[in-house]
């Protein structure tokens, strides 16, 4: 029985993993980057790194915090597209509390 309750979560996991289209944003305009994120909700956006030749990177980019993991905000990030080198769009990240920690006791 563990097994199958086993196999069965996995497969959810794979069958979410495999919902998650992919693009390469240096293809597309900015405004169809962000077009393509709000339709589909998240996407993963892969293209070359500008600093150091033949590194691909890679992230999941989201239209609204409902697409990230419990305990995470959405961020703002920036990627390269095909008519601009910063195209704003969001990622989930875990909330820095100790930057937020800072900053409170700087003002107190």
């Amino acid at each position: 029985m563990k097994t199958i309750l086993l196999a069965a979560c996995f497969l959810l996991l794979a069958a979410e993993a495999q919902a998650v289209s992919r693009y390469d944003p240096t293809r597309m305009s900015c405004e169809r980057v962000q077009a393509t994120i709000a339709r589909q909700g998240a996407v993963i956006l892969r293209y070359q790194s500008a600093r150091v030749p033949g590194l691909p990177l890679y992230d999941r980019y989201v239209r609204d915090e409902r697409f990230c993991n419990a305990g995470e905000v959405r961020s703002r990030a920036y990627v390269p597209s095909a008519d601009t080198k910063s195209c704003a769009v969001y990622v989930c990240k875990r909330p820095d509390f100790d930057h937020f920690r800072r900053r409170f006791l700087r003002r107190h």
